[in-house]
């Protein structure tokens, strides 16, 4: 096949493939540092880099990571969030952009106006957080999930894909008797998958490497996601106590110790989006792609 293309085709596919290849070790490079630097023995990292013999190999960061009570519950505040945030975002989006792709749906101009205004101009940081407050959901995880659920965005592409199903469909289904709520929920929403699939990664990678919010909105540490935690031990360089309670009072030991805690912290809190990808991979591109061309 690739022999039957002109001297051009070659060489535009040539350097897209090279071009690829590049991108792709971009990003495998850093995480595989990432990941064998989290397992070697913290002098030898320090002193030598990274290394692929085994037997210099330790799980003592992964160990107290997962030791510490604070991590743990970080990262089951986040999971939660991201799960809850997921799962009302998409919601809000699937029945507001199905009335905004009907063309019998008086005022949708009008709508669809207001919806992209915000997409150019905000309240700004103070106005929402007197909104939360008045709201009476500061310091609750119903600062976290309700606020920016429904992405403009995300209805564009939600909207631009219902109308890409054919207008045959629902007036066969009206025809043998289905109403609008068993049209929608029955026969529409399980041929959304592939932009379902894509709302719902968008919206938990989202949420999951959020923590403005939680900074702005939440004081109490048991409310605390992942990424606060994270925060403090890779940005303002403050490793949690509890997981080098047990080193020695020496200050070189104890920052060796401290770069393996951080590399495990990156792996760990990276797992839950590695893993979801692959399953969400096959629904990903076509779910982009048709809410992207049509309408």
């Amino acid at each position: 096949m690739f022999n039957k293309q002109s001297k051009l085709d070659k060489f535009i596919l040539t350097l897209s493939n090279v071009t690829l290849g590049i991108m792709v070790l971009v990003v495998l490079i850093p995480l595989v540092y990432v990941v064998i630097a989290s397992f070697t023995e913290p002098t030898s990292l320090i002193n030598n880099g990274i290394s692929l013999n085994p037997s210099q190999w330790m799980f003592d960061g992964y160990k107290r990571v997962l030791k510490d009570g604070s991590l743990l519950l970080g990262f089951k505040n986040s999971l939660f969030y991201s799960v809850s945030f997921s799962i009302i975002s998409v919601g809000v989006t699937l029945f507001a952009g199905y009335p905004l792709s009907r063309e019998g749906f008086v005022g949708k101009k009008f709508f669809m106006t207001i919806f992209v205004i915000t997409m150019f101009f905000g309240g700004g940081l103070i106005p929402t957080y007197l909104l939360v407050k008045n709201l009476n959901m500061l310091d609750t995880v119903w600062s976290i999930i309700l606020p920016g659920s429904i992405n403009v965005w995300n209805l564009i592409l939600c909207r631009t894909y219902f109308q890409g199903i054919p207008k045959e469909l629902r007036e066969a289904a009206i025809v043998d008797g289905s109403s609008e709520v068993q049209y929608f929920f029955k026969i529409l929403l399980p041929l959304c998958k592939p932009i379902i699939a894509v709302l719902v990664l968008y919206q938990f990678v989202a949420q999951w490497n959020s923590y403005f919010d939680a900074m702005i909105y939440l004081k109490s540490a048991v409310l605390q996601p992942l990424q606060i935690i994270l925060r403090s031990i890779l940005v303002q360089m403050q490793p949690v106590p509890g997981m080098l309670s047990d080193t020695a009072k020496d200050t070189a030991q104890r920052q060796q110790m401290s770069e393996l805690v951080k590399y495990a912290c990156i792996v760990i809190s990276s797992l839950p989006l590695m893993l979801m990808y692959p399953f969400f991979q096959k629904y990903f591109e076509k779910g982009v792609l048709v809410g992207s061309i049509k309408g």
